[in-house]
């Protein structure tokens, strides 16, 4: 699906259409132009992006299915490429990553993208229904659609704290095997929101150094605001890791604790009838020259002794705190 927005910031006019809307844009100098480009082949994208003189290779780099978060500069554009979640994503930690690419130039935005946004739907309505705050231009929407896209994992981030503490909860009243599976589950998706944190930092972090005359000095402040939310989602997705491997550890620990008990127990339970099976063994060979056996008593003198060593050890056991 391709889609675009032609602006007219004089008139403060916005047209919603398609690719019909690139020879109206050519024609007046005055328009601003954003196309979205969404789920095409490379066979209709490569030529779209060719018209509008992008470089072969930023053109490779944007319709990767995985490629490191990047910022370059070229002579008529700035090319910026960040990791988003898709729209399916809802609730939970659980997401998939798409490649959102924009080239941002002096009087065009193009965005790509392999699966649908909701960060690119959310700016698009924004604009086509007035919302937009501040002068519209492709760098102010860049950088808007960039603070959407990095906010929505600080969301998801924030989504995971209260059943952290459900799981500590858990873990101390009904802990099982599948607390454990989950939580390995969260340290994984944790350290891949950390690396994609990490790379956007990276980019950010040059596009503030950066002079560009796409990026204009009053959107200092709202590039500062995308940074601090990529270094939140960086320190609480270090947080949490943290946090989750300390209950997988502890939940390792408790596992551990708990067969220790068990164990100690049929230790104690053995030792104390080592005893109780040796007078059985001595007595159960019936040798004809056993005196014992001829005696009237010997049989409840036996069980008596076999009683009497059972609980002189289970005495012992239960002052030293074995059981």
């Amino acid at each position: 699906m391709i889609r675009s927005l032609l602006l007219d910031t004089q008139a403060g006019a916005v047209s919603a259409g398609g690719m019909e809307q690139v020879d109206t844009w050519k024609a007046n100098r005055d328009l601003i132009l954003w196309l979205d480009i969404n789920e095409e082949e490379a066979d209709t994208e490569r030529p779209i992006l060719e018209d509008f003189d992008i470089h072969p290779l930023a053109i490779q780099d944007a319709m990767r299915t995985r490629h490191p978060p990047k910022l370059e500069q070229f002579d008529n554009y700035l090319f910026l490429l960040l990791k988003g979640l898709d729209a399916s994503k809802t609730e939970g930690i659980d997401y998939a990553n798409i490649q959102l690419a924009m080239f941002i130039g002096d009087r065009f935005l193009i965005t790509r993208h392999q699966r649908e946004s909701s960060s690119a739907n959310w700016l698009f309505n924004e604009i086509q229904e007035g919302r937009f705050e501040g002068d519209i231009n492709p760098g102010s929407m860049a950088v808007r659609l960039s603070g959407r896209l990095v906010r929505r994992y600080v969301q998801i981030l924030l989504e995971l704290e209260p059943r952290l503490d459900d799981i500590e909860n858990e873990m101390f009243q009904k802990p099982n095997d599948a607390l454990l599976s989950e939580l390995t589950g969260y340290k994984s998706r944790l350290r891949h929101l950390a690396r994609i944190a990490n790379y956007h930092q990276t980019v950010i972090t040059h596009l503030q150094r950066e002079q560009s005359r796409f990026i204009s000095e009053e959107l200092e402040h709202e590039v500062t605001d995308v940074y601090e939310q990529v270094e939140r989602t960086r320190s609480l997705a270090d947080l949490y890791y943290e946090v989750a491997k300390d209950l997988t550890d502890g939940y390792l620990a408790m596992s551990s604790h708990r067969l220790n008990n068990v164990m100690q127990i049929l230790t104690v339970f053995t030792v104390i009838f080592v005893p109780l099976t040796f007078l059985a063994g001595i007595y159960g060979m019936n040798f004809q020259n056993m005196p014992e056996l001829n005696s009237r008593s010997g049989y409840f003198i036996v069980l008596g002794v076999m009683f009497a060593a059972a609980i002189a050890q289970f005495t012992y056991f239960k002052r030293k705190g074995w059981i």
